[in-house]
């Protein structure tokens, strides 16, 4: 019986998770990955968290909403400096575009991400793959649309030079990911250089304003 508070639709994306609430997300996403949708109930969440059924509801809304929570605080983990931070100067914004794309990698190249994605795939010829729907939505979208912003008002600032954002985004996210993702997804091992993700971050980074520097 969900509560009110917070229904299966909640918007997740700007929730700023309290601690207990990113360590009960923690164990969501182990259950998750382990064992699939059916494996994360909130029974089960409950007892492997150690916290009451109540507060899960409360927290999170039914199942659904609970599974939403979990896509979101998985891509919140890619962060994003506010606009007058990141905008201070011409440095402070390269830099902060080059910790964009090494989180962003982390995220992706992540076991935790990789066992999402496979376990969305698994499910794709689903018509109520939801989980599917919520790394597009919820993930996916979420951190290109604040990309997107952080680009845009790095653009703004005279630092850039495009003409559409998405494009721009789009080809920062082609040079920072390449193939790797999707040799991780079938089972291939990163090579010694893509493990280190700061220097894969600067690399795409550099090509990246070789393309769309000011």
């Amino acid at each position: 019986m969900p509560l009110s508070s917070a229904p299966a639709d909640t918007d997740f994306e700007d929730t700023a998770f309290t601690a207990r609430q990113e360590t009960v997300l923690e164990h969501a996403l182990s259950l998750l990955v382990e064992g699939g949708e059916k494996a994360l109930t909130t029974a089960g969440l409950a007892r492997t968290a150690n916290c009451s059924k109540e507060s899960l509801y409360k927290w999170f809304g039914d199942r659904d909403g609970l599974l939403a929570a979990v896509v979101a605080y998985q891509a919140s983990k890619v962060h994003f400096p506010p606009e007058s931070g990141a905008t201070a100067d011409a440095a402070t914004f390269r830099t902060h575009l080059t910790a964009f794309a090494t989180e962003l990698l982390a995220v992706l190249f992540g076991e935790t991400s990789l066992a999402l994605n496979r376990l969305s795939i698994g499910q794709s010829n689903r018509d109520d793959n939801r989980l599917g729907r919520l790394l597009r939505v919820r993930g996916k979208q979420m951190i290109s649309a604040k990309a997107r912003a952080l680009l845009e008002a790095g653009r703004h600032r005279g630092y850039l030079k495009f003409d559409d954002a998405e494009e721009a985004y789009q080809v920062l996210y082609g040079l920072a990911v390449r193939d790797v993702h999707i040799r991780l997804l079938l089972g291939d091992q990163a090579k010694a250089e893509e493990r280190d993700l700061n220097g894969q971050a600067a690399t795409a980074v550099d090509r990246f304003y070789k393309l769309f520097g000011a």
